[in-house]
């Protein structure tokens, strides 16, 4: 007789339960899905960390955000002292929250809840040369992945902070869908429609550099990730590289981190299957991405912050879901007849 598998046996306790079948509607899904990552019929969204990897961004000269790039520092002091929205929400939530510097201009005060990963002071300008080196990018890499084997928790989030973010994250996923600039940008960090067209040209222009023009062929995603992403983003890459093949559930969070994971999960299919999508974010470019990675988010609240917020913010339905399919009675046990 065939072995049960640990998913069949999942979806078998979820529709036991004393409901109408699938009438809790993703929370069975998160359920299902939490148990087969973490296999077993008893899973937990307990304990949960959060990683905000953060760095500056040599682009950031070209004029695609409104923000003076200090705010990446200060934020990043922001967060660890408390005050930023990632903060908070770590905070209500039970949830750990450290920072990892891999390459913010200005190093900020030491902190127990920030740690220093420093590669370079920012990425290089990538409309005029690659963001990073290839030892940059091993570097930055490693950092992500030390950051996760620091780190305990069942449910890890990953989150980032940095200044024109957003242009690398939207070259990226332009660069690995092969689709134009102009289809993919947003506001970002609150631009008017003139500062969204400019940021678009400027991305063109950097996808014209970096990928090929005539012969049709895609460099691989480590080059699109070293020639066209961050520090900080490349850190994600590295923290869900070391995911794959765990019991560790991935709470993914908005546009950047799921332009992360693209690359990531074109490097390394298997941690596609760690991970719950947290939300659909206010940023355009982050639709298009969801379908290439086959994403069903858990919530649409037109949140497009980053720092893991969205991600925070969904956290409390994965100990709902863990709640119910661990609580909840089945008909047997209660005693109700079933269909």
């Amino acid at each position: 007789m065939p072995q049960i598998s640990l998913r069949d046996q999942a979806l078998q306790k979820i529709a036991n339960k004393t409901k109408p079948p699938f009438s809790l509607g993703l929370l069975e899904t998160v359920a299902v899905d939490m148990a087969t990552i973490q296999g077993s019929l008893q899973p937990s969204a307990e304990p949960a960390a959060v990683l905000i990897f953060a760095a500056d961004h040599g682009v950031y000269a070209e004029r695609v955000s409104p923000y003076p790039q200090a705010v990446t520092a200060q934020m990043v002091t922001n967060i660890v002292s408390g005050g930023a929205a990632s903060s908070v929400l770590a905070r209500t939530h039970g949830v750990d929250l450290k920072v990892i510097d891999v390459g913010v201009l200005t190093e900020s005060a030491a902190h127990p809840s920030l740690h220093s990963a420093r590669v370079r002071a920012g990425s290089r300008n990538m409309k005029l040369e690659a963001a990073m080196s290839e030892d940059e990018l091993a570097a930055a890499l490693a950092a992500g992945r030390a950051a996760v084997l620091r780190q305990h928790g069942r449910v890890l989030i990953i989150g980032e902070m940095g200044l024109a973010n957003t242009t690398a994250a939207t070259a990226l996923c332009c660069a690995m869908l092969n689709l134009p600039a102009s289809t993919l940008t947003g506001p970002g960090t609150g631009l008017d429609a003139a500062g969204v067209s400019h940021k678009a040209q400027v991305i063109q222009q950097i996808l014209e550099r970096h990928t090929p023009n005539q012969t049709g062929e895609r460099i691989d995603a480590r080059e699109i990730l070293r020639c066209m992403g961050g520090l900080e983003i490349a850190a994600m890459v590295g923290a869900y590289l070391a995911v794959a093949h765990t019991q560790t559930v991935l709470l993914i969070d908005g546009f950047i981190a799921s332009a992360a994971l693209l690359i990531a999960v074109a490097l390394e299919p298997a941690v596609r299957a760690n991970c719950i999508f947290a939300h659909t974010s206010g940023e355009p470019g982050h639709h298009p991405v969801l379908a290439a990675l086959h994403a069903t988010p858990l919530l649409n609240l037109g949140m497009r912050l980053g720092e893991a917020t969205g991600a925070l913010t969904a956290y409390p339905l994965l100990r709902s879901a863990c709640a119910l399919f661990d609580e909840m009675a089945s008909f047997e046990s209660a005693g109700v007849s079933d269909r």
